[in-house]
């Protein structure tokens, strides 16, 4: 399984930069949110609690290979889901080495808005919903499909199954998934290091930001993904 391509000091500074990033920002708040790298020999991830605007590298968790803590402080609670989602990237042939996780504003705003329509409707949301339209080649070429997972409470064990199993999903039909919503409750994005994962992020957010300002734009043909797949790989 891919570990990060740094030192482990790197990795904590890295870890505490793009966390400071995405709160002066505005990409997280309060205390939302984590961030965790797969390193040789285990884990690093951001405290329980903690405000990623003002992480210390020297009190983030360090965790073994089976997710128990060797250092720092408590870590936080989403590693469970953290380590399914390494393993399934892995298992996909895509591993990834770093996860993120916000509550975003504008991608809680449209998990909102599709739920609670789900609900009107008087059914439910099913983890195979996608939660954006391809509306710009970016979205298609940046972040790809997002599957819109059910609200599961923060820390369900079924969360993460089902994050794990929408990965399987879209590898056996030839997609490298990079991001999940989970319902109600905010993006994960995964990728080689933090920075990547981030810009990640930074396109999906846009991307629901426009859907949230132009609901009725219509997305790009299927001639138009199909020329981004064979000019730039997209993964659609």
């Amino acid at each position: 399984m891919a570990a990060l391509p740094m030192t482990e000091t790197q990795a904590r500074d890295e870890i505490c930069r793009v966390g400071r990033s995405l709160f002066e920002r505005g990409y997280v708040h309060a205390t939302a949110g984590n961030i965790s790298v797969r390193m040789a020999d285990g884990f690093l991830i951001t405290p329980t609690d903690a405000c990623l605007g003002t992480l210390d590298p020297a009190r983030l968790a360090r965790l073994d290979a089976q997710g128990r803590q060797l250092s720092g402080d408590k870590g936080s609670k989403t590693l469970a889901l953290h380590r399914r989602i390494y393993e399934a990237t892995a298992a996909a042939g895509h591993a990834a080495a770093c996860v993120i996780h916000t509550h975003s504003t504008q991608l809680v705003a449209c998990s909102l808005q599709a739920d609670s329509a789900a609900r009107a409707a008087g059914g439910a949301l099913p983890d195979d919903a996608e939660l954006l339209p391809p509306i710009t080649p970016y979205f298609v070429m940046k972040v790809g499909r997002v599957p819109h997972i059910a609200y599961r409470r923060p820390g369900d064990p079924a969360a993460a199954e089902a994050v794990a199993q929408a990965i399987a999903r879209h590898a056996a039909q030839g997609r490298r998934l990079q991001a999940v919503m989970l319902a109600r409750l905010g993006p994960n994005v995964w990728h080689d290091t933090p920075a990547a994962a981030m810009t990640v992020l930074e396109e999906l957010e846009e991307t629901a930001h426009l859907h949230r300002l132009q609901p009725a734009l219509a997305p790009l043909t299927e001639a138009q993904i199909e020329e981004l797949r064979q000019v730039f790989g997209a993964s659609w």
